[in-house]
């Protein structure tokens, strides 16, 4: 067993699929880690001077006032920013009055090392969980004959994956709500070991038992909530303004790069029928190992990391009244579900798009691979981007055209028996689908606040995902019989009806900050909500700005102050 795996990974195919996707993953969590290095020398002095000397403070008085950190803090953290304020109390970080008159002893905000563990774990389990639910759909057809149905009895589950998402969705927002990304993390790595093993053991059964491998997909389906809805969480709690764009992309854009990972590796695993019981063996080995790290997360950092992530989020149900009443954030949730719906739903059925035209299962899986790489590259280069500007609005009403268009073009691509085609235009959609994510969410946690990010992002995520499973089954309605249409069994139909539906998101990216309710002017920069308080009411150089060191710096009033 352990030979014929280590033979399957040093497939020449899969080896340079995936050099250049781990690669590109390594180049973005490095991109975002030497910019908090870099800003740390080379602004965070230069905005504190900057600041004092408009607020008429002087700095040996503000090192008398302040906080002094000792060398053991400075260790523990990548970044410190004091914060003058004045009240007639004053408050330590760690909540010990102390009172020097009109002027006292201010919060440090700082972000610490021990994020990246945290972040990598959220990526890590993104990885496996997509890995999981795109087990089977990149050998539809190999599978379908190991358990003796059809591909469309295959497709159901991805489908059930995606609806058990919605149902687990409320637990979601709750978890995180209560427990933050530590308890989101280790429900979800307890779903993912039991459902892999009951997958397992219904394939391995003699004969193979298809109930047994859709209760534990659906086990698995119920664990993705927690860890795909979590990064804004995370990032909100852990990372500065200056990096929250960056580390959301990261542990959001990682939830897809494993669906490459399956697209790419499990033809190569599973080329006969027979091996679809060592395959799945295998992804719920690696899945096992994947949930051990989830016990050692911490549940967040000993101090507040900016002066919004030290405000208390309002109870749920006043938090969903936000979203309800916000104008903007509906619109942005419309677009937003239904291009994850419609991705997650080309993802799970680009084979069987493909395969009537002559195309393999292993360039249909190359196809799906190029939709995800493309997009790692296009985020890349935009997260950090957007991190500095925060020109949020501008890039989702120039992306959504593209992926409207995108569609459309597509509806032709598999009718030209070429590969070029359908790999051009699977790289475009997914450089505009990766590059949209990350930040409409970041957009929408920024319209919507004080409401917590984990409600904003779970009833993105969610209509997606619901979105997704009803694609899914009205394009496998469309798909032409065995017997029928030129080519047999092609899904033609399926593409007119996603080229249609994605056009319709269109107007809704358009209307975008017409509306109040948190819309974005003077040039798409936000005045008002997370950025402004971060920015301490805008009078200083905070972390909401571009470029500025990881820990905010301005004014703070006196509530904020009792808020830390």
């Amino acid at each position: 067993t352990t030979n014929a795996a280590v033979t399957t990974w040093c497939h020449p195919g899969v080896s340079s699929s995936l050099v250049p996707a781990w690669l590109l993953f390594s180049l973005l969590v490095a991109r975002l880690v030497m910019r908090d290095a870099l800003s740390l020398t080379s602004r965070a002095a230069k905005d504190e001077q900057e600041r004092l000397l408009t607020a008429g403070v002087d700095w040996e008085e503000m090192v008398t006032v302040g906080r002094t950190i000792s060398p053991k803090d400075s260790e523990s953290s990548d970044t410190t920013a004091s914060r003058p304020t004045t009240s007639n109390q004053g408050h330590h970080f760690d909540g010990a009055p102390q009172d020097h008159g009109e002027e006292h002893a201010t919060p440090v905000y700082r972000a610490y090392k021990r994020r990246w563990f945290g972040l990598m774990q959220l990526v890590l389990m993104n990885i496996i969980v997509s890995w999981d639910w795109l087990s089977y759909s990149p050998v539809a057809n190999t599978a379908a004959a190991y358990f003796s149905t059809t591909s469309s009895v295959i497709n159901w589950l991805s489908t059930a994956f995606l609806f058990a998402f919605v149902v687990a969705s409320p637990f979601t927002v709750y978890a995180l709500h209560r427990g933050g990304p530590r308890l989101a993390l280790i429900t979800s790595s307890l779903l993912i070991l039991f459902g892999n093993w009951i997958r397992y053991a219904g394939t391995r059964a003699s004969p193979p038992s298809f109930p047994a491998v859709m209760v534990g997909q659906i086990l698995i389906g119920l664990a993705q909530p927690f860890v795909l809805s979590a990064p804004t969480h995370y990032s909100s709690l852990w990372f500065s303004p200056s990096g929250r764009v960056s580390a959301t992309a990261i542990a959001s854009l990682a939830n897809p790069f494993g669906g490459a990972l399956g697209q790419l590796i499990n033809p190569f695993l599973a080329s006969e029928p027979d091996d679809i019981h060592p395959m799945t063996l295998y992804i719920a080995l690696i899945s096992s190992v994947a949930t051990i790290p989830s016990l050692f997360i911490p549940s967040g950092p000993p101090t507040p990391v900016s002066a919004s992530s030290s405000h208390a989020a309002p109870p749920l149900r006043q938090t969903l009244g936000l979203l309800a009443g916000n104008t903007n954030y509906i619109l942005l949730l419309l677009p937003f579900a239904i291009y994850v719906g419609l991705f997650n739903a080309i993802s799970s059925l680009l084979t069987q798009i493909l395969t009537p035209y002559s195309f393999t299962e292993t360039a249909s899986g190359i196809a799906g691979a190029l939709l995800i790489l493309v997009g790692l590259v296009a985020a890349a280069i935009t997260s950090p981007l957007i991190d500095r500007s925060k020109r949020y609005l501008p890039l989702i009403r120039a992306l959504v055209p593209v992926i409207a268009l995108a569609y459309l073009a597509f509806i032709w691509a598999p009718g030209t028996r070429s590969p070029a085609a359908p790999y051009v235009i699977c790289a475009v959609l997914g450089a505009a689908s990766f590059s949209l994510v990350p930040v409409a969410l970041e957009w929408a946690v920024e319209i919507t606040w004080p409401a917590g990010p984990e409600a904003s992002s779970t009833l993105c995520w969610t209509g997606g995902q619901l979105l997704g499973g009803v694609f899914i089954v009205v394009c496998d309605a469309l798909k032409e019989g065995d017997g029928q249409g030129d080519p047999k069994g092609n899904m033609g139909k399926g593409l007119v009806f996603m080229a249609v539906v994605a056009g319709s998101a269109v107007p809704c990216a358009l209307l975008l900050g017409r509306f109040g309710g948190g819309a974005e002017r003077e040039g798409g920069r936000r005045r008002e909500g997370r950025l402004e308080v971060d920015k301490g009411g805008g009078g200083g150089g905070g972390g909401g700005g571009g470029g500025s060191s990881d820990g905010g710096d301005g004014d703070e009033s006196s509530d904020q102050g009792h808020a830390v």
